[in-house]
């Protein structure tokens, strides 16, 4: 397992791994079953000079998570304006399935998580759980692709795992991986343990095609964040 100190560590290698290795598939390089740790998940932000990764966006994006609320119109209050990655994965009424705040505060899972792990520090029952297969006849265009979040408290330290069915490096993890780290500083907040780290699992990470080649990204600007 690939041990990395940041998220931007994390996302340079896994990218230069996955052009190099990854295979065809739908559109994509990808690579199956990948798991990786972040020692300092804190230190969220991606700074790669071949990547315009924008902070203000995944605040707002957590931000909006925060709210509960799965409408992004919501979101666009927050952020100014409604992505057009988040329209197209909408329903006519503007409801989405993969804001994973909406997921966690169901049923109160983050609630009864904070207090699983303040009364049992060595739980092994601190997750969250966003995938949710009663609900796989309704996931058409916009299905999650984090399929659970759980904590365990090591040597005194929260750590967090994440699993995910599906993991887009390029949007997805860069965007993702701030949210969780976010959230993982909150229930620490709310626990009294000191963060630990993060373990990362995707059974498919990969690069969309158009988004290979790190030359090419310097003079363009992906469409993602653009109304």
């Amino acid at each position: 397992m690939n041990i990395y100190k940041t998220a931007n560590k994390a996302f340079e290698h896994l990218y230069d791994v996955i052009s190099d290795n990854g295979i065809d598939y739908a559109g994509t390089k990808a690579l199956f079953n990948i798991g990786f740790y972040i020692k300092v998940p804190g230190n969220n932000k991606i700074e790669a000079t071949f990547r315009e990764w924008k902070e203000d966006y995944a605040e707002a994006e957590w931000q909006w998570y925060l709210t509960g609320d799965n409408n992004v119109e919501k979101l666009g209050e927050i952020y100014g304006m409604v992505p057009k990655i988040w329209e197209k994965m909408a329903d006519p009424a503007g409801h989405v399935n993969s804001n994973y705040g909406y997921q966690w505060e169901r049923s109160y899972q983050l609630a009864k998580v904070v207090a699983k792990l303040k009364h049992d520090p060595d739980t092994r029952q601190a997750v969250i759980s966003i995938y949710d297969g009663k609900e796989i006849g309704y996931y058409r265009r916009d299905t999650p692709c984090t399929t659970a979040i759980q904590f365990s408290v090591v040597n005194n330290k929260l750590e967090m795992c994440v699993t995910m069915r599906s993991n887009d490096l390029w949007f997805g993890f860069c965007n993702d991986q701030y949210c969780f780290s976010e959230l993982q500083k909150l229930v620490s907040e709310r626990t009294g343990y000191e963060p630990g780290g993060y373990f990362h699992f995707a059974h498919n990470i990969h690069i969309y095609k158009q988004q290979l080649g790190k030359n090419s990204f310097l003079q363009r600007k992906a469409d993602y964040y653009a109304g």
